[in-house]
């Protein structure tokens, strides 16, 4: 997988993304966790759209993606009404490797599933526990095996004046696996340019993802349906999870 040519087109693709209302769930699950939070690791953060809005809101931000080319995207945004840019860092997230602690992750818009192996994602939970302070929390989204299942067969149109993407979904039942076939079409002057992308989602489910959090060491575990408070419900296309590291918020 990788994003090196839908990099500068990623946001104009993704314009309808509602960040705001996201960034509004996280912040009325830190004030019902009762956590203190000030610093927040933005893990997978791709072009920093919501690591921005979370420096604009006061937090000390950390944006961490693998893409290099995601993160050259993240870095040229200076948005008006930051006292504090975000530190951006290049990582993988089973590599997290932070310079101290920080009291809240969180891992948006189903970055979770692009981690396609699940050994490699339980360690990614066990490094982000290792970086978070005593009592701080874990948040992050993921699709369900329901709706990556869904995309089997699915072809999508994104498109501005200067970008057009065409993707195609196809489910693997037996590799749990949905892959996204990507044409991309992107202006240049008075040319076009083409380029292609493949990525790939695993379909993991809310009783393994659970069982990941309590190996890697985390307590409270819940999920919930969309950006809700009640519990998952079958046919549900994206859950969201909250997990605490032990001990108490000395800060």
């Amino acid at each position: 997988m990788t994003y090196g040519f839908l990099a500068p087109s990623y946001d104009a693709l993704t314009h309808d993304v509602d960040y705001e209302g996201v960034l509004d769930y996280l912040e009325r699950q830190f004030r019902r966790a009762r956590c203190p939070v000030r610093t927040v690791l933005d893990l997978a953060c791709g072009t920093g759209s919501l690591t921005w809005l979370l420096a604009r809101r006061g937090y000390e931000t950390i944006g961490v993606d693998l893409s290099a080319e995601m993160l050259a995207q993240a870095r040229d945004k200076q948005p008006p009404g930051v006292a504090v840019a975000p530190l951006f860092l290049q990582q993988s997230m089973d590599k997290l490797d932070l310079y101290g602690t920080v009291d809240a992750c969180v891992c948006c818009l189903d970055s979770v599933n692009y981690v396609t192996r699940p050994a490699l994602l339980e360690r990614a939970f066990c490094r982000v526990r290792t970086f978070l302070t005593p009592g701080g929390v874990f948040l992050f989204d993921v699709r369900t095996p329901e709706a990556l299942a869904a995309m089997d067969g699915q072809v999508f149109l994104d498109e501005t004046e200067d970008a057009y993407c065409v993707w195609r979904g196809e489910f693997s039942q037996k590799r749990r696996v949905c892959t996204y076939s990507m044409d991309i079409f992107r202006r240049e002057g008075q040319t076009w340019r083409r380029g292609s992308e493949e990525h790939r989602e695993y379909a993991y489910t809310l009783d393994e993802l659970t069982d990941m959090l309590r190996r890697a060491g985390f307590a409270q575990i819940s999920c919930y349906s969309g950006r809700s408070r009640r519990r998952p419900r079958p046919g549900d296309d994206r859950v969201w999870f909250f997990a605490r590291k032990e001990g108490r918020y000395d800060g």
